[in-house]
């Protein structure tokens, strides 16, 4: 959720609720991004984990590089490669 800076001053209590229910909550100046409140400890008072939307944003803002991006099946094939050279 984003919210400008005078909704969150005006919705702090209700802002601080959504963020211990797990919700990543972007307060935006004009418009443009200014700062995230996330849950301190990563997860609620109740147990539940976050929706995790930081971590997969930044997995999507850091992209692996091109030698690094194989299938499952190449990883296999590798792997297999590897053991039969070692008998």
């Amino acid at each position: 959720m984003q919210v400008n800076i005078l909704e969150a001053k005006n919705r702090l209590s209700q802002l601080i609720k959504s963020v211990q229910a797990g919700e990543e909550v972007v307060i935006a100046n004009r418009g443009e991004p200014v700062a995230r409140l996330v849950p301190a400890h990563g997860v609620s008072k109740k147990g539940h984990v976050g929706s995790g939307q930081a971590i997969l944003g930044w997995i999507r803002s850091h992209p692996l590089p091109a030698y690094a991006r194989r299938s499952a099946e190449e990883i296999d094939a590798s792997i297999q490669e590897q053991r039969e050279s070692w008998e």
